[in-house]
């Protein structure tokens, strides 16, 4: 028979409260209450999965976030949510779930057909032997692995709800809503401190949700546990959050927890105005661990198949969900928690059969003659045909012999793993402890870290009764450290006697070595206890080298089931001890966490700041289309009609050449700079002199970093002997600010100079072309601008359209060209002014991409584009911008002087043709200086062909009715005349290297007016 409803008091599902729902195409239902495991389970669904290497047919194994098998795709569209376990997705009306693997279907699965031959084809280390030549088809297969990998798809559209993010501050952190947990948040409280509690269930109380036989104060775990989270919700110095995962915990006792509002509620219940999840960061004077443990299970043949389970998610099915897994079935273990189970299972009217792998003395009383147990017995292999469980092979271990029993559910415990990965996440290893056979963290307060302490099964405690001390002690050294001298009560409680545990994993099938059927120590993977052996065969001997070599602990299980096994095995494997193997390092994030409560508000619209100028409802207006710069919303072109982006920058850059075009500049960085010592502040900053420049003047800088490359640049204006205004590219602003401030605060203290950011302070528009001085005289009439009178490189103080203003003769076009700069408020009002005086010489306005054609036909660099933090002024062919004779020290200077930084044949910016006028070349594209390579087929690159240097910018200039480009080109000033290819997307460009980056206005007469 399959699994059947077996509905008791202790039970939280509602009993009459039907719950429909669906998955892969079928139409099931459950109770409210159920999760999606519990629900496929009583429905008879045991197959949900194809496992990732051999295509083995899987399914449900255990009942919480350790499920290595169940993973789902939940809900359809801008809902859907993938590799959800379904062990852990509560169930609600109208659910959709569908399988992650198994293709075309679950049952012909392409994977599936390998059968035998997979584990020549896939052994330990596969996809490092496997895949690597031809090297030409690893595109291939890297598609087809991806396809095959079995987890689930990411949305294709965007997602429906919204997250948050809370902060919290608190005296006592505890994780872990078990009883451990519960008294330390009660016990704790009621002494006066600020507790946080979370857990990852719904429902407070842990393993005592599960224990059906034992007896706190004389009532069930159930009850005692609802009792304790009722005192908990009504005490002020407590909160509580329930679905609430803490998945790391980094230094200084931040702890980060996803609480999941309302992936429990039906679709349509869900609250728009409330966010899915939320993202708690916790910042806890003290963390106390109660994070449990987490059941492990035995390795014998066969046993990832459908049907086989661990021992507590059998009793969790049918002590909390009424679950009652099948009608015959057969417990394998070494602890006492077998008897437990049995004792449940038989109660509920299963006939249950148990094989126990150590030579007790006794049975327990409790055990009813309906069990019956075979000591020093294991399980061989499970006998499984159609994907599920027929039976499995008992083996005595004493003397080899064999019987063959039915059953249609297998249940194994190999002992409690303590869920110590919160614990590990700053680095902390926990220690074997050969008693309690599992690796731990410190029980005693003296031992614990000074900000977290550990209490309950996560410090290896098995009974209730250990617990409860341990946790007492704990509690007590706590708060005696805090000065409070508390008395903890505990409960009463009944529980059985366990006697001693016998360490087994790998039970022995009575086969030669490698001749069984396979046994998985991590089913995610499709990592075998033979694979662990190969791997030390092969030379693969720290643990870490193991896990990475066979793949064991990754995926969404991180380890949870299979990592100690694996330490085990690798121990016997090299004949050491398992302390001397350690764990492998566990990392955040605990659990799977969306990308969307990572994000929280911080998407969409505010996924980073937007900045936008004075006159950006303006450009809106007259439909401008937009590019991000440095946080900053820029016109990017602004199109006619039915123009595209080539189009319009065409015309744009013709009208900047040949009459007049406006640019908003406003989001040049600008930083104001103060003080007695600002010249020799900039005479350090910049690479070239400043203590001569009179206020009035302009001079373009290069910044330079440590390593004398080119990190910024742009033009400072002195405004008075101890005042001046500096420009910096519009993503760079914060970065130079921040630079300048460090070597004033760490370096040069002593300087009086202070820096003050006036980006937004100021609204800039360039006005630029032939006629951009017919423009600015019909708009000021205080000024003259005559070339004599205003010459290059000045600003003066003015009226412009009845504003206070400063304007500069500066130009990044190569044309005639001024920046009129006045407060921002009055930007969006100047543009307009603008625009109307220059109706009359058709002014039109320019987006940056114009703005980059223009520079580019003029060779000036633009600094993170043409350079990439290995370029020096030399390379850039800007030695003048240089001043390494003046009398003081600048920022690089030393570094300029190095032989490596000062030979000849380095990468130089050079111009270039190509040899098709019309051919833009793609920026990126490499150089290289034979036309004779050899193209791969696959559209890649030969790796034995020298690269000269790449493509920086690459433009079509319609001014000069060709395509033109810059680059870095090694030893490029001696290759002018040269013929060269541009290799890009499987083709190479040929282009010839000009003899000057500047296309157009070699000589600067234009911009000179």
């Amino acid at each position: 028979m399959s699994a059947r409803r077996i509905l008791k008091p202790s039970v939280q599902v509602e009993a009459g409260n039907t719950v429909s729902f669906e998955f892969d195409g079928q139409q099931y239902q459950g109770l409210k209450g159920d999760t999606l495991a519990s629900a496929l389970l009583v429905n008879g669904v045991k197959a949900l999965a194809r496992s990732y290497k051999y295509g083995r047919l899987r399914g449900i194994m255990s009942a919480g976030a350790e499920e290595p098998n169940a993973l789902v795709q939940l809900e359809k569209g801008a809902f859907s949510t993938p590799n959800v376990k379904a062990t852990q997705a509560e169930l609600y009306q109208g659910l959709i779930a569908e399988r992650t693997s198994g293709r075309p279907s679950l049952h012909f699965d392409y994977k599936g057909m390998i059968g035998s031959v997979g584990k020549a084809m896939m052994p330990p280390g596969f996809y490092s032997k496997t895949f690597k030549w031809p090297p030409k088809l690893w595109p291939t297969y890297e598609n087809v692995i991806r396809q095959f990998a079995g987890f689930g798809s990411t949305p294709e559209v965007g997602d429906a709800e919204w997250y948050d993010h809370l902060h919290h501050y608190v005296d006592v952190l505890v994780v872990g809503g078990g009883l451990a947990g519960l008294q330390s948040a009660l016990n704790v409280a009621e002494n006066g401190l600020k507790v946080l509690l979370v857990d990852e269930q719904a429902q407070l109380g842990g393993w005592l949700l599960s224990d059906a036989s034992s007896r706190f104060d004389g009532i069930s775990g159930a009850e005692y546990a609802a009792s304790l989270a009722e005192k908990l919700k009504q005490h002020q110095n407590v909160t509580v959050l329930t679905r609430t995962t803490a998945f790391a915990l980094h230094d200084h006792n931040l702890i980060q927890a996803v609480e999941l509002l309302q992936d429990h509620l039906p679709l349509g219940q869900r609250n728009p105005d409330q966010p899915r999840q939320r993202l708690h960061r916790i910042r806890a004077d003290k963390v106390i661990l109660a994070s449990g443990a987490i059941e492990r299970p035995l390795v014998f043949g066969n046993n990832d198949t459908p049907g086989v389970f661990t021992v507590s998610a059998a009793q969790t099915y049918l002590n909390r969900y009424g679950v009652l897994l099948g009608d015959k079935i057969v417990i394998c273990g070494n602890n006492d928690e077998i008897y437990l189970a049995a004792r449940d299972l038989a109660q509920a009217g299963a006939e249950v059969i148990v094989a126990d792998v150590r030579s007790r003395s006794s049975i327990p009383a409790y055990i009813s003659k309906q069990v019956k147990v075979h000591l020093a017995t294991g399980i061989a292999q499970v006998n499984a045909g159609k994907g599920q469980v027929h039976g499995v092979e008992l083996i005595d271990l004493k003397s080899g012999g064999k019987q063959s029993v039915a059953c249609e559910v297998v249940l194994s415990s190999g002992g409690l793993s303590p869920t110590v990965h919160l614990y590990c996440h700053d680095t902390s290893r926990p220690l074997w402890d050969a008693e309690k056979m599992a690796f731990v963290v410190p029980d005693k307060y003296e031992n614990c870290k000074p900000t977290v302490c550990n209490v309950g099964a996560v410090t290896g405690s098995k009974t209730w009764q250990q617990t409860l001390a341990q946790t007492a002690d704990i509690l007590k050294a706590f708060l005696a450290d805090r000065g409070i001298q508390a008395d903890i009560e505990m409960p009463k409680v009944v529980e059985e006697k366990h006697q001693a545990m016998e360490l087994a994993v790998r039970l022995p099938d009575g086969k030669p070595a490698g001749k069984g059927a396979k046994a998985f120590v991590d089913y995610q993977n499709d990592v075998t206890a033979e694979d662990i052996k190969i791997t030390i065969q092969e030379n693969y001997r720290h643990i870490e080298h193991v896990k990475r070599y066979t793949a064991f602990g990754f995926g969404t299980e991180q380890g949870k089931l299979s990592s100690v096994n694996s330490f085990i095995l690798t121990a016997e494997a090299m004949g050491v001890p398992v302390e001397q193997v350690s764990t492998t390092t566990y990392r955040p994030a605990y659990t799977p966490v969306s990308l969307g409560v990572l994000a929280g508000l911080d998407a969409g619209d505010t996924f980073d700041p937007e900045r936008i100028t004075a006159m950006h409802e303006s450009h809106v207006a007259r439909g401008a289309e937009f590019e991000p710069v440095g946080q900053w919303l820029r016109p990017w072109y602004f199109p006619k009609a039915s123009e595209d982006i080539h189009a319009a920058v065409n015309r744009e850059c013709l009208a900047a050449r040949n009459g007049v075009g406006v640019m908003d500049a406003s989001t040049l960085g600008k930083i104001q700079i103060d003080g007695p010592d600002a010249r020799e502040f900039l005479n350090r900053i910049y690479s070239n002199a400043w203590s001569k420049l009179e206020p009035g003047k302009c001079r373009y800088g290069l910044m330079l970093d440590e390593n004398g490359m080119v990190m910024d640049d742009g033009v400072t204006a002195c405004v008075s002997e101890e005042q001046f205004y500096m420009t910096t590219t519009t993503g760079g602003a914060a970065r130079v600010l921040s630079w300048l401030e460090l070597w004033h605060q760490s370096e040069w203290p002593d300087l009086k100079v202070w820096m003050t950011s006036v980006t937004d302070h100021w609204g800039t528009i360039a006005v630029v072309g032939p006629k951009s001085r017919q423009v600015l005289q019909k708009l000021c009439n205080d000024i003259d601008f005559s070339a004599e009178a205003f010459p290059f490189m000045e600003w003066k103080a003015g009226t412009v359209a009845g504003l206070p203003a400063r304007v500069f003769r500066v130009s990044f076009s190569g044309e005639l060209a001024y920046e009129i700069n006045v407060e921002a408020g009055y930007g969006h009002y100047l543009w307009e002014q603008v625009i109307a005086a220059g109706a009359e010489f058709d002014i039109t306005p320019y987006g940056t991409e114009t703005m980059h054609v223009l520079r580019a036909e003029k060779g000036f660099i633009i600094v993170g584009q043409d350079t990439d933090g290995s370029v020096t002024p030399i390379d850039l062919g800007m030695g003048w911008a240089v001043g390494m004779k003046k009398p003081f020290s600048f920022l690089g200077k030393r570094s300029l002087a190095r032989s490596d930084t000062a030979r000849s044949d380095r990468k130089h910016l050079v111009g270039l043709f190509p040899q098709d006028t019309n051919t833009v070349i793609p920026e990126g594209a490499q150089i290289v200086a034979d036309a004779n390579i050899k193209v791969p087929e696959a559209g890649g690159y030969d790796p034995k062909v020298p690269l000269l240097g790449h493509i920086t910018s690459s433009y079509y200039s319609a001014f000069l009715g060709r395509s033109i480009a810059m680059a870095v080109i090694t030893d490029g000033r001696n290759r002018i005349g040269q013929t060269l290819y541009a290799f890009s997307q499987g083709k190479l460009i040929p282009f010839t290297v000009a003899d000057s980056s500047v296309f157009v206005d070699a000589k600067g007469e234009r911009q000179h007016g």
